[in-house]
C-alpha cells in the first residue's frame, strides 16, 4: 500500500477550500523520497515550533497533524488538521522567516522529512511541485494574515511609528494583529501585564513572552527571522537599489549571468506592484497573479541562482571612488560595487485634503492588500484614481466591502485604464463609477466616516458615505537622495540614455570613448529602470524588461570600461591601471 492510500480518517481533516492545503500524488512522494529520511512521529510531538525557524519540509505519511495557533497560550486554537499526502509549513519556510504557527501529531505515524534547502532546490527545479507548493504557502499565509495571527503590534493610530511597523509588516506579508491603545479593552492589560509605559509604544509582543519597545523595521525583520542586513555588505559586481519587478528582474538575470548580485529594498521585496490584488495583463498569466505572488516567485528564481537580497536596507548615499561606487546605508553600513541598478521605483502621492492627516493609516490607504481589505469588512469604501491601480484596487475590495465608490477626476475611464479593467469595473455589480469627481475634505474622528465630493463640471457637492478611503492618484520618484549626484528630471526621474546625454560631464566619459548606453544615467556604470527611469512606461511586464536589460548593458559597460578600478600610485597619484576582465556573456 503506498503512504497517501493508507487508511485514515479524512473527516478530521480540514477541508481544501481555497486550495491552502492540496495533497501530493503518489508520484510525487516517490519524486521526493530520495531527498528526505522516513521518520515516525508520537502522539503529541512538536514537529516546528511558533517563533521557531523552520528546519525541515514535512510530508505526513501516515496519521495525522494539528496546525495551531498560540500553543500552550491563552488564545490557542486549530488553524488545520492534515492527514496522509498533506505537507506541512507555511512561506515562512521557503523564506528563512520563523514560523507562525506549530505542527503537533494528534494521530502517531509516519513523516517524510526533506531539509529546507533541498527542498528549495526541488521547487525552483520542478516546476509542476514548486507552483503546488507556492500556491499553497500563499494560501497559509493569506489565511494567516486573515486570522490575525503571528506577532501583536500595540500602539497609537495616532502614532507615526505605529503606521510605520503596520507598513512594514503589509508589505513584507507578515501575519500579525494591530491592537490600537487608544480604543482596544486588552491593550491596557498587556501593557501593564509586560510594565510598558505609553511612552514607550508602540511595542511588538510575540508568543505573549517576547517583547520589542519602539523597533526600527530592521529589529522587527530581526525578531520575525527576516533575513536582516548585515553590517557591511561587502563587495560586489552589481547592486540593484529596489526589489520591485525591475529590481528583482535585474537580481535574476545578474546572478543568473554569473555576476556577484545584492539587491537591497528600504521596505519590502515586490515593490508597488505587490500591493496590487491581481495583475491580468502580465506576459505569460492568463488568469492573472497577484502582486504579491508574482513577488514570491522571482524571490525564489533570485534566490536558485545565488542573488543576495537585503531587507530592510534603506541606501543614502552613492560616491563614485578608484572607478567603482560606493553605496553607503542609513545604519551607516557601506558596500563597493562596479556597478549600479537603480530600481528604486515611486511612492504614491498623498491626497492633500483637509482631515485626511489623522486618518491615513487608519481609515486612508494608499495600497489595497489583503490586510487594508480585511479592516473594511462588509462597509462601503471608496477608491480614487482613474489608472490601471486604482481600477484593480476597486475590483480587489468589491469582494469585500458592500460597495465600491470608484471616484474619477476626469471625464473618461478609458482614458488611463486598460481597457480588460474597465470592463470589469463597469460589469462589476458593487462597483459605482464617478466621473469628474473629487474628494474635497474627509470627515471622522477616530475612523473615517464619509467624504465630501465636488463634482468639477457643475460644482456641486455632496457627502457620501464610506468606512474606508484608498487613493491611487500618481506617484513621484524615489530619488531625494541622488540629487546633486547624477541628473533628474523636472519630476525627479532619473534621466538615461540620450535625455542623459546634455547633463554628462564629457571629461569624465573621454576616457570611456562613448556616451551613455540605452539606460544609463550621467555616471558611467549607474543605470536605472523602472518606474524610476524619465520616460518609462509604467507597467510591470516593461519594469521587469528593463531590469533584464540593464544587466545586459552592465555586461557591456565592463566589457568597454575594462572594469576599471583606480589604485593608488606613486606619491598619491591614483591613475587608471585596470585592464579588461572577461565575463560571462549573457545568454541571446
Amino acid at each position: 500500500m503506498s503512504p497517501i492510500e493508507h487508511k485514515h480518517d479524512a473527516s478530521r481533516e480540514t477541508p481544501d477550500r481555497y486550495g491552502a492545503f492540496p495533497r501530493l500524488t503518489p508520484e510525487q512522494l516517490q519524486d521526493l523520497a530520495p531527498y528526505g529520511e522516513r521518520r515516525r512521529t508520537t502522539d503529541g510531538e512538536i514537529l516546528y515550533r511558533e517563533g521557531e525557524p523552520f528546519r525541515e519540509f514535512l510530508v505526513i505519511l501516515s496519521g495525522t497533524v494539528e496546525i495551531v495557533q498560540d500553543h500552550g497560550g491563552p488564545e490557542e486554537h486549530t488553524v488545520a488538521v492534515h492527514g496522509p499526502g498533506r505537507f506541512l509549513g507555511e512561506l515562512g519556510l521557503l523564506e528563512g522567516e520563523a514560523a507562525f504557527d506549530t505542527a503537533v501529531v494528534r494521530e502517531a505515524g509516519e513523516i517524510l522529512a526533506v531539509p529546507v534547502d533541498r527542498q528549495r532546490a526541488l521547487v525552483s527545479r520542478d516546476p509542476v511541485l514548486g507552483d503546488l507548493i507556492l500556491r499553497a504557502y500563499l494560501g497559509r499565509r493569506y489565511l494567516l494574515i486573515g486570522l490575525g495571527a503571528g506577532f501583536r503590534i500595540l500602539g497609537s493610530c495616532y502614532s507615526p511609528d505605529t503606521l510605520r511597523l503596520r507598513e512594514f509588516a503589509a508589505r513584507n506579508r507578515l501575519p500579525h494583529r494591530w491592537v490600537d491603545l487608544e480604543k482596544d479593552k486588552e491593550a491596557e492589560a498587556l501593557l501593564r501585564r509586560f510594565s510598558i509605559r505609553p511612552e514607550e509604544t508602540p511595542v511588538v509582543i510575540w508568543k505573549c513572552e517576547r517583547v520589542l519597545r519602539n523597533p526600527s523595521n530592521t529589529e522587527l525583520a530581526r525578531f520575525i527571522g527576516l533575513p536582516a542586513p548585515s553590517t557591511e555588505a561587502g563587495q560586489c559586481d552589481v547592486l540593484v537599489v529596489g526589489a520591485g519587478p525591475a529590481g528583482l528582474a535585474a537580481a535574476v538575470y545578474g546572478a543568473s549571468d554569473g555576476l556577484t548580485t545584492v539587491t537591497v529594498d528600504a521596505v519590502a521585496t515586490g515593490g508597488q506592484a505587490a500591493t496590487s490584488s491581481r495583475i491580468e495583463n502580465y506576459l505569460g498569466f492568463p488568469s492573472g497573479i497577484s502582486g504579491g505572488e508574482l513577488a514570491e516567485r522571482a524571490v525564489l528564481q533570485a534566490h536558485k541562482f545565488g542573488a543576495r537580497l537585503r531587507v530592510p536596507a534603506q541606501v543614502n548615499g552613492l560616491t563614485p571612488q578608484d572607478g567603482e561606487y560606493v553605496i553607503t546605508f542609513t545604519d551607516g553600513s557601506r558596500a563597493r560595487t562596479s556597478a549600479v541598478v537603480l530600481a528604486s521605483g515611486v511612492w504614491y502621492r498623498r491626497l492633500e485634503v483637509p482631515g485626511i492627516d489623522h486618518l491615513e493609516g487608519i481609515s486612508v490607504y494608499y495600497a489595497a492588500t489583503v490586510h487594508e481589505a480585511s479592516l473594511c469588512q462588509a462597509d462601503p469604501v471608496a477608491v480614487v484614481g482613474g489608472g490601471n491601480s486604482a481600477g484593480q484596487a476597486a475590483l480587489f475590495l468589491a469582494n469585500h466591502a458592500s460597495r465600491v465608490h470608484l471616484l474619477v477626476r476626469g471625464s473618461d475611464l478609458h482614458a488611463d485604464m486598460s481597457r480588460y479593467l474597465v470592463d470589469q469595473v463597469e460589469r462589476h455589480p458593487r462597483i459605482e463609477v464617478l466621473l469628474h469627481t473629487e474628494v474635497r475634505e474627509v470627515s471622522g474622528q477616530e475612523q473615517l466616516e464619509s467624504l465630501t465630493l465636488e463634482d468639477n463640471a457643475t460644482h456641486e457637492r455632496r457627502q457620501l458615505r464610506a468606512a474606508a478611503l484608498f487613493v491611487f492618484i500618481g506617484a513621484r520618484p524615489r530619488t531625494e537622495w541622488l540629487r546633486g549626484v547624477l541628473a533628474l528630471d523636472e519630476k525627479g526621474f532619473v534621466l538615461t540614455g540620450a535625455d542623459a546625454q546634455p547633463a554628462i560631464d564629457a571629461t569624465q566619459w573621454e576616457s570611456l570613448g562613448r556616451d551613455p548606453l540605452l539606460l544609463e544615467t550621467t555616471l558611467p556604470g549607474v543605470f536605472a529602470v523602472g518606474d524610476v527611469r524619465s520616460g518609462s512606461v509604467k507597467r510591470v511586464a516593461s519594469a521587469a524588461g528593463e531590469g533584464a536589460m540593464a544587466i545586459r548593458l552592465v555586461h557591456e559597460h565592463r566589457e568597454r570600461a575594462g572594469n576599471l578600478v583606480r589604485t593608488a600610485g606613486p606619491e598619491g597619484h591614483r591613475p587608471v591601471t585596470g585592464q579588461s576582465v572577461s565575463v560571462r556573456r549573457p545568454s541571446p
